[in-house]
């Protein structure tokens, strides 16, 4: 990593984290087997090495070991999770049904479901109010008889802001539908217990907690019906065959162990980052706006437009010196929907960062962030 630059970008990845590559070590060519096949003693060791990481995952999210299945991350989760259950649903009555979700969600969560809406299902995105969240009586507005299936993230990529998920898990409960959640940036920031929500689905992801990129999980419900995103040797009770990657999940597990024992210092740290980077900011430039609610907020993120610069030359400054970003990893440099979907005009979208804070960051990091921020925005006005 170029040590020029100051990292403000959490959110789109972290770091993995040393002991969790120490961890993963004697999974790539010593104890090296196939978890399926435990006819050997190298496979009864992987398969070992799976099944005490999935109860490490899951002792996190107090559920049974056997509701967690493996992915390549929260993007195939995701998938797994909307498509599979639209799709057993639809066997089960006979039609396609309807489906609700919001139009902030990430793309891992919209394209799914939009493709669902190619296969004959309806799909209704609620729209959040200015600070990026919606509220139980947009939920109950958009409810129609054939509805069995909601979708909304814990906590929002772009904005952080936190959803009202145990209200949205309630709703769902009393009216008999699922619900699904991407947890992929609340997991290690906040409890997620899925029983206490009211979840029936929750993707998971390693790389957003210090641990491997190409592992994540989906968390179900038990006895939830769910079509397999592949079909081959019956892995993941059959829901998502192929061989597993051993190494991978022995990260995941250990990042989840480091993330557990630091979660409640750490969020008071990055909160405590977050706060005196804003007000620096504020201090020093006018007419600032925060993007999203900065009370229901993951505590590591921040979003922020500064109206009257153009942001092809914003990013274009700041690029020389900080590594953060205009929105999603996967927006493809387009203009934020999330930000547009809570009222910002596309100028303004585009003239919008996010940063997010990370483990290593420090007092300085912070200073120096404020600093370099300061000096392009207020010359790019002049």
């Amino acid at each position: 990593m170029d040590n020029n630059h100051l990292i403000f970008d959490f959110q789109s990845s972290t770091p993995c984290c040393t002991k969790v590559v120490e961890e993963m070590a004697p999974y790539w060519n010593e104890l090296w087997g196939n978890p399926s096949n435990t006819n050997n003693r190298s496979g009864v060791f992987a398969s070992a090495a799976v099944e005490v990481s999935r109860e490490k995952i899951a002792s996190y999210l107090n559920i049974n070991p056997k509701r967690l299945i493996f992915t390549s991350g929260a993007t195939e989760a995701n998938n797994l999770g909307l498509v599979g259950h639209a799709r057993a649903k639809a066997q089960l009555i006979g039609k396609p049904g309807h489906i609700i979700t919001v139009s902030t969600e990430h793309h891992a969560v919209l394209d799914p479901l939009r493709q669902l809406q190619r296969e004959g299902f309806r799909l209704t995105e609620l729209q959040p109010n200015k600070e990026g969240l919606i509220n139980i009586e947009q939920l109950s507005e958009a409810f129609e008889k054939d509805t069995f299936l909601v979708s909304v993230m814990a906590a929002n990529n772009e904005i952080g802001v936190l959803q009202p998920i145990g209200d949205i898990g309630s709703f769902c409960k009393r009216k008999g539908i699922a619900f699904h959640s991407d947890a992929a940036q609340a997991f290690g920031y906040l409890d997620l217990d899925p029983d206490k929500f009211r979840i029936d689905l929750m993707s998971l992801s390693a790389h957003k907690i210090y641990g491997p990129k190409g592992i994540g999980a989906l968390v179900i419900r038990e006895g939830f019906p769910l079509e397999p995103s592949q079909y081959g040797g019956g892995q993941e009770l059959g829901l998502r065959s192929g061989t597993l990657p051993v190494p991978l999940i022995v990260g995941f597990a250990k990042a989840v162990e480091i993330t557990k024992n630091d979660q409640d210092e750490r969020n008071k740290r990055l909160l405590f980052f977050r706060n005196l980077l804003l007000s620096g900011l504020k201090k020093n430039i006018s007419g600032l706006i925060v993007n999203g609610s900065i009370d229901q907020r993951l505590p590591h993120n921040l979003n922020i437009t500064f109206p009257g610069v153009k942001g092809s030359q914003l990013h274009g400054q700041l690029r020389r010196f900080i590594f953060c970003t205009s929105g999603s990893a996967c927006s493809n440099g387009e203009a934020s929907h999330v930000l547009q979907e809570i009222g910002l005009s596309k100028k303004d979208a585009e003239a919008s960062i996010r940063m997010s804070i990370g483990r290593n960051t420090t007092e300085k990091d912070i200073h120096k962030a404020i600093n370099i921020i300061t000096n392009i925005v207020i010359n790019l006005r002049q």
